[in-house]
């Protein structure tokens, strides 16, 4: 089992990306609104002038969305490909990024079967 993360910055996807984990039977999962550690900085503390001038440059992206579910292994590459087609792709600046962690143990969850 692995714990699955996808850190999304193109928030509006969000729906899209629900909907089609559910098609593919991938009910298990927790989002949480997100923000980048840049953009929490920015409301505390003097930056750098680069990175003042991304945050004009980027205005829009003030959050995220963070997806996690804990799935079999195989089950990672659906996710992967569920997220770069409606994304347009991860490879893109500002999009988001995945992740997986091992799970050791798991109590209560149910299986898709």
């Amino acid at each position: 089992m692995q714990l699955l993360f996808v850190v999304l910055n193109k928030v509006e996807c969000l729906e899209e990306i629900l909907e089609k984990l559910g098609e593919a039977k991938l009910y298990g999962a927790t989002i949480l609104e997100s923000k980048g550690m840049a953009h929490s900085l920015s409301e505390f503390s003097d930056l750098s002038f680069m990175m003042s001038l991304r945050m004009l440059l980027d205005p829009g992206h003030k959050e995220s969305r963070t997806i996690f579910m804990v799935i079999d292994e195989a089950q990672i590459p659906v996710v992967s490909q569920i997220v770069n087609e409606v994304t347009g792709g991860l490879d893109k600046p500002d999009t988001g990024i995945i992740f997986t962690v091992p799970v050791g143990y798991t109590e209560g969850l149910k299986t898709n079967e």
